[in-house]
């Protein structure tokens, strides 16, 4: 539509004839759970417009102008996230069967303004118009997210937020927090502080690309930190307050270095080990000790405390063997359990956690390396190595995300000429081959497609050392994924796409927000 650039793309949409015009004698009205939606529609658009309105149970006058939120119990056909949205001059009513519906409907309602809305100052001389138009609208798949790697190199508390704003803002519903690795240990455990006093800070990190054939060179700075547990609170309920949910990721029993430095006792190892200040695969795993074991569950009992979301990441993938293979420890507990090999070992390391989450009422979330060895009852499998483990999860029976290298891996190049992008750590994935990415790949029948749960973005942040580089590697890369994730196959359009997306760069402007040129 010429004057509809809406991101993600709605399943119908309908131009009419004329605008809405807001203006300070405009009503807010919304009841019951839809006056939180239509009190952040007001916060969202005050400081661009300067006006101070107040949500109102019912207009005071019925001539005037009159913007509706409505949780409406009849459009249950609609589901959870789905809404309406009528725009006619004189009114606009938004109608969902759940509040976050409703917020979905207040981000399109955003998107329908001029895009100096998004402007954190006042600005003059704007008419705050919305085209006419009646939309229908509800998201395709379920789990529609972004992976946040914040190990690598630590991000603040101030950016996780306007990240989960950007999430919201497209219609994500999915935060998925990379919290521990090799490289750093990022959430405060009270039970254990040296995971943060020590785990949470490396001496200085690698410069350049990690090349095993050439000399490595480190910058010689330190470089750490962490999210307390009232941060963690805070952002939960920031996100929570946006309609997405956090997914933790506690990695084990791979990618574990900064722990086993904080507790060695945790490794397979005599000798001490320092945090990673280099990438790549750790050999330093978990033991498989029972002290490990509940070292792990009183982790896990102090996550479940501040998430409350229903799936919790265990990791699982590039998980190197060579301690267990040498460990008394390790064969001991292969042979006791009848175990074949160490994949197996894995295997059951997982299903110990899976057993401990699903007796909480939670369910497990792991990179598709949890296949191998037999994948635990209740697992849901994160596919990265391509689509083939997604697609063998569904077949069998267990829910997947897709998260597949080739098109959501947003840390690859986005330009082939990378001599003029900043460092990454490979690939190249432009936005182009995002938009095309579908998560129902081929080798999934009717019977089991609904396994797949959708996908997300996964932006790894060892070449990504700041907030603002990070925003270069994501956008507009995650507004295609998000059209993928939300947009039904058969409506999407790329040239459409880059028409709307042109358009809605001037919104991420607003929001100052350093995108990928185009």
């Amino acid at each position: 539509m010429s004057d509809v650039t809406i991101v993600p793309e709605p399943v119908s949409l309908t131009l009419g004839t004329g605008s809405f015009t807001l203006t300070p004698d405009t009503v807010i009205l919304a009841e019951g759970a839809a006056r939180e939606v239509a009190a952040q529609f007001c916060a969202a658009i005050a400081p661009a417009t300067g006006f101070a309105w107040e949500v109102m149970p019912a207009a005071p006058d019925s001539k005037r102008p009159a913007i509706t939120f409505r949780l409406d119990a009849a459009r249950a056909d609609l589901g959870a996230e789905g809404y309406c949205l009528t725009v006619t001059p004189k009114q606009v009513v938004a109608l969902a069967p759940e509040p976050s519906g409703l917020f979905y409907a207040m981000q399109s309602m955003r998107q329908l303004l001029p895009p100096a809305i998004f402007r954190p100052a006042f600005v003059e001389g704007v008419a705050w118009e919305m085209p006419c138009v009646h939309i229908e609208d509800v998201p395709r798949f379920g789990w529609r997210g972004a992976m946040l790697d914040v190990c690598r190199h630590f991000m603040p508390k101030a950016f996780v937020l306007k990240f989960i704003d950007l999430l919201a803002l497209h219609k994500l519903n999915v935060f998925h927090w990379h919290l521990t690795d090799d490289q750093g240990w990022r959430i405060e455990i009270k039970k254990y502080p040296r995971l943060t006093g020590v785990g949470a800070w490396r001496k200085e990190s690698l410069v350049g690309h990690m090349r095993r054939d050439v000399e490595f060179k480190f910058d010689g700075i330190p470089h750490g930190g962490f999210y307390t547990q009232e941060d963690v609170r805070e952002i939960v309920a920031y996100a929570r307050a946006r309609h997405i949910t956090v997914v933790p990721e506690i990695e084990m029993p791979g990618h574990a270095q900064a722990a086993v430095a904080a507790y060695p006792e945790l490794g397979n190892l005599e000798e001490p080990v320092e945090v990673r200040p280099y990438w790549g695969i750790s050999e330093n795993v978990y033991n498989v000790e029972e002290n490990t074991f509940a070292f792990l569950q009183d982790v896990l009992d102090e996550v479940l405390a501040l998430f409350p979301g229903e799936f919790i990441h265990v990791g699982g993938d590039e998980v190197p063997k060579v301690q267990w293979e040498t460990s008394p420890v390790a064969q001991t507990r292969m042979r006791e359990l009848g175990l074949a090999n160490e994949e197996e070992l894995q295997s059951y390391f997982i299903r110990r956690m899976d057993d401990f989450l699903t007796a909480r009422g939670r369910r497990l979330v792991g990179w598709d390396e949890i296949l191998e060895g037999g994948l635990a009852e209740n697992a849901t499998v994160m596919s990265w190595r391509g689509t083939e483990g997604g697609v063998a999860a569904a077949m069998s029976g267990h829910d997947v995300v897709m998260a597949p290298t080739h098109s959501t891996y947003l840390d690859y190049y986005q330009s082939e000429a990378r001599e003029q992008e900043p460092l990454a750590i490979g690939g190249y994935l432009p936005l182009e081959k995002v938009y095309a990415f579908d998560p129902h790949c081929e080798g999934i029948d009717e019977a089991h497609v609904h396994h797949v749960l959708g996908t997300q973005g996964q932006l790894w942040t060892e070449y990504i050392p700041t907030p603002e580089h990070l925003e270069y590697m994501a956008f507009p890369r995650l507004c295609a994924l998000a059209e993928v994730a939300w947009t039904p196959a058969g409506r999407k359009d790329y040239a459409d796409f880059l028409t709307r997306l042109h358009f809605h760069l001037q919104r991420l402007d607003g929001m100052a927000v350093h995108y990928h040129k185009l």
